[in-house]
């Protein structure tokens, strides 16, 4: 009988020490992703990490699996090359919001339209934080860093605008505050076929320090995110008295039990369903509205590794040839005396 092996979190940590600054977000979510691996009961040898360059990227030292540390913005080319040539390794990609969404940018849209299965943890802190301080294509306009003294003056990239745009099939956010659920999300995102992207919101506490702190604290949390699960209301406050409804074209949030609302009028989120449009509106609730963290979307596609599996399965079936002298012997040959 087949021994069933149980893992436990620290058989995917390595023996290096782990270089981030003392406080850094990028210490909860390395935790989590451990435990992720642990609650899925992968083999280590079954798995590979794949990072760019960052803070964030230094990742692939802190795990006891496979792991390539690459080139600035390339991880996501590279997590796509690894999962191809070998489907039954689980790939993850660790990459930050200048690492993925500035020169990787072009990459990360790409292997999301492909629906590769990777598991892509984006960190964003909205700052390079390895490169001390220059504001990033997260970062928020009007902010001042030592790449923009006056301000910037251009918006910034929504990851999940940019996930949905290039046709993602699964998106999810989380706070790294928050161990439990972005753990959960980890989870959830390992086991979705195709590509997944999360994106954790993580603290810089060198060169952005605070810059979550309006949804991340405990005192302001419940009043400023939902945290949406599929098939359930989508309720958040203190107390769950407030909920997320459709008036007209857009979403609201209103008080349960005020100006005629009641828990009936309350959406429930469904991950699974095809039309993008209502993620989308979730994902981008800003100002007034609060911030929508959990899994956003998780719909099923055909994957680009497997499908690429198959496509090459039903040549080989078709073509006899394996050897190089057999093809150079195939087709119209002639001998030369």
């Amino acid at each position: 009988m087949e021994q069933t092996i149980t893992y436990q979190p620290k058989d995917y940590k390595s023996d290096q020490y782990v270089r981030w600054c003392p406080g850094c977000g990028d210490h909860a979510v390395l935790n989590c992703i451990h435990k992720a691996m642990a609650d899925q009961g992968i083999a280590p040898k079954d798995i590979a990490v794949i990072s760019g360059i960052g803070c964030s990227s230094r990742l692939p030292y802190y795990m006891n699996s496979y792991g390539f540390h690459t080139i600035h913005g390339r991880g996501a080319a590279i997590a796509t090359g690894v999962k191809t040539a070998n489907p039954a390794l689980t790939v993850w990609l660790a990459t930050g919001d200048g690492d993925c969404l500035a020169i990787g940018g072009n990459h990360f849209i790409h292997a999301v339209r492909r629906n590769i299965d990777i598991n892509i943890v984006l960190f964003n802190n909205k700052i390079y934080g390895l490169t001390k301080g220059q504001y990033s294509p997260t970062t928020d306009r009007g902010f001042v860093s030592k790449s923009s003294p006056y301000g910037t003056v251009e918006d910034p990239f929504i990851p999940a605008e940019l996930t949905f745009g290039a046709r993602g099939n699964f998106f999810a956010r989380a706070i790294d505050v928050d161990l439990k659920n972005t753990t959960d999300i980890l989870t959830a995102s390992s086991k979705h076929k195709g590509a997944s992207v999360v994106e954790v919101l993580v603290n810089c506490v060198i060169f952005n320090d605070g810059i979550h702190k309006q949804i991340s604290t405990k005192e302001l949390r419940a009043e400023r995110t939902i945290f949406l699960r599929h098939g359930e209301k989508m309720l958040f406050g203190n107390d769950n008295e407030k909920g997320i409804v459709l008036d007209g074209l857009k979403l609201k949030a209103v008080t349960i039990g005020q100006d005629g609302y009641t828990l009936n009028d309350v959406l429930v989120h469904d991950v699974h369903t095809q039309d993008v449009t209502l993620h989308m509106m979730l994902a981008m609730m800003r100002g007034d509205m609060p911030v929508a963290l959990g899994i956003i979307r998780d719909v099923e596609a055909p994957c680009y590794d497997a499908e690429v599996e198959k496509q090459i399965a039903e040549v080989q079936a078709r073509k006899p040839i394996r050897k190089l002298h057999d093809l150079l012997m195939s087709g119209e040959i002639w001998e030369v005396k």
